[in-house]
């Protein structure tokens, strides 16, 4: 039966519902760019439910109106300690453009999917309101949109190199990464009577000092370029992504100072991962796992994707170049506990629209729960951005056998018709030539479960690429193991009477990639007999290695040049390749290949030859990047 909730449930969206819990006032003020839905997977409530198990009482303002007379900005009053800003669970401006940079129709995290509830960039908008209406009261950011933005990044949108959010915004401190742990510290030492201005060396935040302002001194420090300095040398930007990468993977990683103009941004070191007792501590709040009541008769797309499934834990050790997650999560693997999981699994089973199917039970790689390092010192030594990757790392336990209990033990509730897996699976753990027989058939096992137990119809994997140049920039594990996938997906699929799909994603424009590595990529995939669906096209996001090549011209860790396609026409050309068997792209893609001197790719796309006139006499220069490659864009996928 489904449990049934009061309206105090929820935490406070009005002065009403304050009064009703008998609140004169609150201890904190929480303004999110996405509607508010008390849910695990969503920040706010998230933010909101920890501070409150700190025994403070925390209201929220979701998606307020910063157009007008900014009454959504007085309603709730002043809070007794500060105000939170966060701009949502997406980077505000990944979820409001696309990759040519034009305004989105929708926006998943607002009720009814509309377009027109958040500002760019809510987390500068927000909090200079909040500093103009209350100038005295502090104002804490955090979520992913402050996270990345917390040094001089590239913002693709604006088409430049920008300071850290914090001199954007003039918040007071700014949360990175994953906030249960700096958020626990801060409740705790302001519940105690310590003033906010103490704050400033709490793990996991970053702050600003004005110059003349004296800052303790700490031996290994670690001070980037001038943001000056990098917009005079996009090299000295290229070489401070690696210092800012290898700190945000690293277990002890050091404190980092970067001048501004007049001030220096601080950012402290971040806290070791999460254990399992505390993840649990997290997901374990009383969320009603519901939008608050105020959205009724409404839908909230993002919410309806994730309600009836489970994220069993948090990070990824892949570190592939266009993706956020380790920069926001970290590479170490925080997991939650079998209890904790399916005491969720319990909660989603009473709700009333739950019809016995899990729609995913994963994380940011499906496959990563509970692997970590045999031997912890050395991963507290290490500072490489991927386990995996070029090659899976000898002290990487990676074994699918916790997993695959977990997995069983779900599927044995009563109420459980199946569970799903939606998330991405790392290929590379599945294919890996374990020396140890027992994690070799606890992989084999794993994969075949995932095939026949937990597919839907259609399998999601990310090879990518083809080229292998550009999956080596990726951080992507060579094509071939896609094609083995493939085949073992199809073997699997024959020995238990199934039909099912393999639906790979593709990426073009990555930087490295040329239109022929676009051309050789749609031979290859019709030569495995896909016409490919899921493809986007590269989206710059701060603080990714992608980006830093998008933008400075270069590997930062070789300093070599790197071909990107920019130009839109360019960006096009590239795109065109994934659609080679629709008829409307057929002429356009022949008469590209004869301009790159390619044409011999056209008879292995059109199953028929060219004509010899067509034929092109000469061959264009190669980018001269092309030797230099190594290597949910934002996508959180593997």
């Amino acid at each position: 039966m489904a449990k049934q909730f009061a309206l105090t449930d929820w935490l406070p969206t009005s002065k009403k519902e304050m009064e009703a819990r008998g609140w004169e006032e609150a201890d904190v003020i929480l303004f999110s760019g996405d509607a508010y839905v008390d849910h695990p997977s969503f920040g706010a409530a998230v933010v909101g439910r920890i501070l409150e198990a700190e025994g403070l009482r925390v209201a929220i303002v979701a998606q307020p109106n910063w157009r007008d007379d900014l009454r959504d900005f007085r309603k709730l009053g002043r809070p007794r300690l500060f105000f939170g800003v966060s701009a949502g669970a997406m980077d505000s401006m990944v979820n409001k453009y696309t990759a040519n940079r034009r305004l989105r129709s929708e926006d998943a995290y607002t009720p009814d999917r509309r377009s027109d509830m958040r500002p760019d960039y809510p987390t500068i908008v927000y909090t200079r309101i909040l500093k103009e209406l209350f100038p005295d009261v502090p104002v804490v950011v955090g979520g992913i949109e402050a996270s990345l933005r917390r040094l001089t990044h590239y913002d693709y949108w604006q088409d430049k190199l920008l300071p850290s959010i914090l001199c954007q915004s003039q918040a007071d401190l700014l949360i990175y990464g994953m906030g249960e742990l700096p958020l626990h510290e801060i409740a705790q030492r302001l519940l105690n009577g310590e003033p906010f201005d103490r704050l400033k060396d709490v793990r996991q935040t970053s702050y600003l000092v004005p110059k003349g302002e004296e800052i303790s001194s700490h031996e290994r420090d670690i001070r980037l370029f001038s943001h000056e300095e990098c917009l005079m040398d996009k090299r000295k930007q290229a070489q401070n992504f690696c210092q800012i990468e290898v700190q945000s993977n690293c277990y002890e990683a050091d404190r980092i100072l970067q001048t501004v103009g007049d001030v220096t941004v601080v950012v402290n070191p971040p806290f070791p991962p999460m254990n399992t007792e505390q993840v649990d501590c997290s997901f374990d709040l009383p969320y009603t796992r519901l939008p608050h009541p105020r959205y009724r008769g409404k839908v909230i797309s993002a919410y309806e994707m994730i309600k009836h499934s489970v994220n069993v834990h948090r990070g990824c050790f892949g570190g592939c170049a266009f993706c956020t997650i380790s920069a926001h999560q970290g590479k170490f693997i925080a997991s939650r506990s079998e209890s904790s999981v399916l005491h969720e699994v319990e909660q989603i089973t009473q709700m009333e629209d739950f019809k016995g199917y899990l729609s995913d039970v994963g994380g940011p790689s499906a496959n990563m729960y509970r692997m970590q390092g045999y031997d912890l010192a050395i991963c507290k030594r290490c500072q490489r951005p991927s386990c995996i990757h070029p090659n899976v790392c000898p002290n990487l336990n990676a074994d699918h056998r916790p997993l695959l209990e977990l997995l069983r033990r779900i599927d044995k509730h009563p109420k459980i018709k199946k569970s799903f897996i939606g998330s991405g699976v790392r290929m590379d753990l599945l294919l890996h030539v374990y020396k140890d027989k027992a994690l070799r058939e606890a992989a084999d096992q794993y994969t075949e479960d995932l095939i026949v137990r937990h597919v839907s119809g259609r399998l999601k994997v990310a090879p990518e690429h083809t080229s292998e140049s550009v999956l080596n920039l990726m951080r992507k594990p060579p094509f071939r193991q896609f094609a083995e996938f493939t085949k073992r997906f199809h073997q699997i699929n024959q020995a238990h009477g199934l039909r099912q799909q393999l639906i790979p994603y593709f990426i073009s424009s990555h930087p490295g990639c040329t239109e022929e590595d676009m051309a050789e990529l749609a031979v290859l995939t019709k030569k495995l007999d896909f016409k490919l669906e899921q493809i986007q096209d590269f989206t710059p996001t701060p603080m990714t290695l992608a980006t830093e090549m998008y933008y400075t011209g270069y590997h930062p860790y070789t300093l070599q040049p790197v071909y990107t396609a920019i130009k839109k026409e360019d960006k096009q050309k590239q795109h065109m390749f994934f659609f080679w068997y629709k008829r409307e792209e057929a002429d356009r893609i022949r008469r590209e290949l004869q301009r790159i001197g390619r044409p011999d790719l056209i008879a292995k796309l059109f199953d028929r030859p060219t004509p010899s006139h067509h034929q092109s006499d000469t061959r264009p220069s190669r980018p001269s990047s092309r030797p230099v490659r190594k290597g949910k864009n934002h996508r959180s996928r593997n």
